[in-house]
């Protein structure tokens, strides 16, 4: 079973590898969405406080961002290089980086569990909470950070099932706690009285659930990696770092991104503009989930083929990667353009300023969705390919370099109009997509050869 997985990337038809691989990674990614839209449908609807409470909720999302950030940071940079030792032959190698991983995300999980326990309160206050919201962040936050070291076990541990084409396995792990998650929320929210701790406590829970899944796993006798407890090696924690800090900063700058937007929406616009963002985010994460399965689903394809020295089967991945990852984006960022103010009624029904300004301000938020296929479809293939540098700076360009001057800068240029805020998004999108594609197509010519070694 484990040799057949490992041919099947190597040598199958690619068209048929990538359905293999991007179905499974497509649902888990709808699935593992689900945990905070669900959540903020179901606060969004409590009875009397539902926009106050969903804005709360929605400030604390960089905290959590954060979390997963670190997770990404093992996981992402670990994955690609035990895919790419997988290739080669060097199983012994491969399990050495999944054990240094596992390490650090336990490192994560008892670190962040603590800092933001002590220092929560303030970033809510500084992420754009006003005297309204705070009690709903504050609240939510206090039970979600009981599960941090659940977040980092189940996202950093999944891309290793999925790196050894198991992406079906992995699939069930999210699957697991997000069912749990979908029927936890109004149970807990609704039945139990509980508001935004309930909502915090379902996702606790599940997350347990899918942790233990993973590790059951990886410790079993079907994985083709097996975790096994060892000390922190630097020069294999070193490698992890150069590649994960990539995935590390482009889940992070999510929180910065959302720290701008929010504390930017407060100061122009007020806790209405914040609201929008909240839903408007939300959305977004939903509308990019088949591009980023594409593109990150098949990650594990180009990993294995790159380190096997099969470099025209690497070219020929990423050309029908990118195919596939424009027409997504185009098609889904139109149909978010046409419909933003509608798709804005699942998470309020009662509060038609809130969707009006959804609305309008979607429309300008997602045109940049258009072009952003060919970025995600690029990064993908610099983290395959182990190229730290250029994923790195891939990573920071949209997010550091791009947008969060703009969000602060557009609104002091328009004469303080918090509507000029919602560009900043689409011409980051097209900036990063046009260098991020013309980098690849240097660095490709680089670093893949016409013919196989």
């Amino acid at each position: 079973m484990k040799r057949t997985t490992e041919q099947m990337l190597g040598s199958a038809p690619i068209g048929r590898v990538m359905l293999a691989l991007a179905l499974p990674d497509f649902a888990a990614n709808i699935i593992s969405c689900l945990y905070n839209i669900v959540d903020r449908i179901y606060i969004g609807r409590i009875p009397g406080v539902g926009s106050a409470a969903l804005t709360g909720v929605g400030v604390a999302f960089p905290i959590l961002t954060l979390i997963t950030a670190f997770a990404n940071f093992a996981g992402s940079g670990g994955a690609p290089l035990a895919g790419i030792q997988l290739g080669a032959g060097r199983r012994d190698k491969a399990e050495k980086i999944l054990s240094n991983s596992f390490g650090l995300l336990l490192i994560f999980g008892v670190s962040l569990t603590v800092l933001f326990e002590l220092f929560g309160g303030p970033l809510l206050l500084l992420f754009g909470a006003s005297e309204a919201t705070l009690p709903f962040g504050a609240d939510y936050l206090s039970i979600y950070l009981l599960g941090t070291i659940f977040v980092q076990i189940s996202v950093g541990l999944t891309p290793f099932i999925a790196t050894q084409g198991r992406s079906g396995v992995a699939m069930v792990g999210v699957l697991s706690g997000a069912v749990l998650n979908i029927i936890l929320d109004p149970i807990f929210i609704f039945v139990l009285g509980m508001g935004v701790k309930g909502a915090a406590l379902a996702s606790v829970v599940s997350q347990a659930v899918s942790a233990i899944w993973v590790l059951c796993f990886l410790c079993g006798r079907s994985t083709s990696l097996r975790l096994r407890f060892a000390k922190l090696s630097a020069p294999v924690v070193k490698k992890i770092a150069g590649l994960g800090l990539a995935p590390f900063i482009m889940a992070s700058t999510e929180s910065l991104i959302t720290l701008t937007l929010n504390s930017t929406m407060q100061r122009w616009g007020g806790d209405l503009y914040v609201g929008s963002i909240t839903i408007l985010q939300s959305i977004l994460q939903f509308i990019l989930i088949p591009v980023r399965s594409v593109s990150y689903g098949t990650q594990p394809l180009i990993s294995y083929n790159f380190g096997a020295g099969k470099y025209t089967r690497v070219r020929a991945v990423w050309r029908r990667v990118m195919t596939c990852s424009m027409i997504l984006s185009v098609s889904l960022s139109l149909l978010a353009i046409q419909f933003a103010g509608p798709l804005s009624q699942m998470f309020t029904t009662d509060d038609a300023a809130l969707i009006d300004l959804c609305g309008r301000g979607g429309r300008i938020f997602y045109l940049g969705m258009t072009v952003f296929g060919a970025q995600i479809a690029c990064q993908a293939s610099f983290v395959g390919m182990g190229q730290a540098k250029a994923s790195l700076f891939a990573a920071m360009l949209r997010k550091v370099i791009l947008m969060t001057p703009l969000v602060i800068l557009l609104p002091l240029l328009f004469g303080g109009n918090p509507m000029a805020v919602y560009w900043a998004e689409p011409i980051s999108d097209a900036v990063a997509s046009a260098v991020t594609l013309t980098l690849y197509l240097k660095i490709r010519d680089q670093v893949l050869p016409p013919r196989d070694a």
